[in-house]
């Protein structure tokens, strides 16, 4: 799973990288190179407990939705 990009862009700033370095144990070069690459690290429990705080969005509008893996079945 992937977030959103108005996640990314709301993420992207030196306080909440700070706090998801903390959360994640990693440097910030890790979140910086994370964010750029939309990675799923950033969906872990704790990193999306952060995002929440800092965004005040459902998990519903920050994770992206993919509906190329949909399987419909046949009737």
């Amino acid at each position: 799973m992937k977030v959103t990009q108005k996640v990314l862009k709301a993420i992207n700033n030196p306080v909440t990288r700070r706090r998801l370095m903390d959360v994640l144990g990693c440097t910030e070069f890790t979140i910086s190179r994370y964010i750029q690459k939309n990675s799923d690290n950033l969906t872990k429990a704790v990193a999306m407990q952060v995002i929440r705080e800092i965004t005040g969005l459902p998990d519903e509008e920050i994770l992206e939705t993919n509906t190329n893996n949909v399987v419909k079945k046949d009737s």
